[in-house]
């Protein structure tokens, strides 16, 4: 359940929400004057970069009072952004206070959440540029985890996951291109949806790197993350990386017969971690458990592709999404920050085409999996580690966050992080340990009824209808290449 940290009685999860507003026992406005004695005051785990004020959500509570709440599947329900998503009328710094730009309109993933009824409640704190794993490189702070401060938050959504894990919002957007909508997820014991790319629309977002931007969702269940995924889907006019959603159909009311994919031992890596190792040991004995077939596949195409996110040119790509503003104020980044786009500059294009060829040919040999199994499961992260360890090598530490991860968005996969208890023994013992289900393009809707099943949640939520179309294709707005309104 929700951790509720506050001393009262406002649940933080949609289904608890929405009851209360049906039943007429909770209103928008008394939902705001509750969120906002919660983040008044200190901000010890720096999960925001800019709160809301109680009045800037009174005007969203406000717009909420004379519609139905029947009619609005999210109606009333307070959700976080990560300040690389633009929000109309309040800053969006992506981690960087020079670079900071004040959009005239929300991104259109951001706007359908408002039409279907959310209340945003503040801009969440990120690793720079969205370039990490940690949560750490961040001149607001290094964000702390929820449950326990001396403990990495994970990153780069970090104070999205942070928000959710503290009750601060019933759900959060973060994004996700190497696992920061996944591994803060894991870090902090909640559902972490990293959907298909394009789905979700990335205008008005700060690129990362543009062509494996995903905006992800976290949430407290399966089925929070299925109401606000069919709520924020939908293809926007003018995003040239928008693709309208193809659900598989395929269905699953149980674990029993599907056929998970698990790496060879040899190729399972938990750096050492024996607490981590032996958590997945007992989640794979769970999955059989329940009449899954763990599947022996070559894990190799996919470690290889991983190491190309960073360990080749594409790297390049997330210093062509700012160069113009990194050449012109270098002083201004975050030091870790700052190295790794520098060092993007060794790459030719032809090293580029090469990169492109590789990955094709690894496309083609991970693709071999696919026929034996239904989805894989991996260790989400094969370790975690304290912020004093990631501040001693905040490079390397960081980059084994990424060992299950790295590989998803070059293979246009899809993938959803769910929670599998905690540590029992070993250096992080108590810690909440996370797997992944992970499947092909727009196989969501299957990861998250596999993860229904893993969790025990009941059968698919179904949302009301829209009265006002905020399922419908969205205009984007007129904005500059980084999907900016200026930067």
């Amino acid at each position: 359940m929700p951790m509720n940290p506050h001393n009262d009685d406002l649940p933080m999860n949609i289904e608890s929400l929405r009851a209360r507003y049906l039943q007429g026992n909770l209103t928008p406005a008394q939902l705001v004057e509750r969120i906002a004695a919660r983040t008044a005051g200190d901000d010890p785990h720096r999960v925001w970069i800019r709160a809301l004020t109680r009045d800037e959500m009174m005007r969203y509570a406000e717009a909420l009072a004379q519609r139905d709440p029947a009619t609005l599947p999210l109606y009333g329900v307070p959700f976080a952004i990560k300040d690389n998503i633009d929000l109309a009328g309040v800053p969006t710094t992506a981690g960087c206070p020079a670079y900071a730009y004040t959009p005239a309109r929300s991104a259109p993933v951001v706007e359908r959440l408002i039409a279907a009824g959310a209340i945003p409640v503040g801009k969440t704190n990120l690793d720079q540029f969205a370039t990490g794993l940690s949560g750490q490189r961040s001149p607001y702070g290094a964000c702390r985890n929820a449950l326990d401060p001396e403990y990495a938050s994970g990153g780069s959504s970090s104070g999205s996951a942070v928000a959710v894990a503290l009750g601060l919002a019933a759900f959060s957007l973060g994004t996700d291109t190497a696992g920061s909508g996944r591994v803060p997820a894991a870090f902090h014991g909640l559902v972490g949806l990293k959907p298909t790319k394009g789905v979700l629309s990335t205008q008005g977002v700060v690129p990362a790197c543009r062509s494996l931007d995903c905006v992800s969702i976290f949430a407290h269940s399966a089925n929070d993350a299925q109401r606000v995924f069919e709520c924020a889907r939908g293809v926007t006019q003018g995003d040239p990386y928008a693709r309208a959603w193809q659900p598989s159909g395929r269905e699953r009311a149980t674990l029993g017969g599907v056929r998970f994919g698990v790496p060879r031992a040899t190729q399972l890596n938990f750096y050492g971690d024996a607490s981590y190792a032996a958590a997945f040991d007992v989640a794979l004995a769970k999955l059989r458990a329940a009449g899954a077939e763990l599947v022996e596949i070559d894990f190799e195409p996919f470690l290889a592709t991983a190491r190309l996110l960073y360990e080749g040119p594409f790297v390049a790509e997330r210093l062509a999404a700012i160069r113009p503003f990194f050449e012109a104020q270098p002083e201004a980044l975050h030091a870790v920050t700052r190295e790794i786009l520098g060092g993007a500059v060794r790459w030719s294009a032809a090293d580029a085409f090469a990169a492109l060829d590789r990955l094709a040919s690894l496309r083609m040999e991970s693709e071999r999996v696919w026929p034996q199994i239904d989805a894989l499961v991996t260790p989400t992260s094969p370790t975690t580690s304290t912020i004093a360890e990631l501040e001693a090598d905040p490079i390397g530490v960081n980059a084994r966050f990424g060992y299950y991860t790295n590989f998803v968005n070059l293979l246009d996969l899809s993938a959803l992080a769910v929670p599998a208890g905690e540590c029992a023994a070993g250096p992080h013992a108590g810690k909440p340990f996370g797997i992944t289900f992970v499947a092909r393009s727009h196989d969501d809707a299957y990861l998250l009824d596999l993860a229904r099943a893993w969790l025990g949640e009941r059968e698919r939520p179904v949302s009301p209808p829209m009265q006002d179309g905020s399922q419908a294709t969205v205009q984007a707005s007129s904005q500059n290449e980084t999907g900016n309104a200026e930067a």
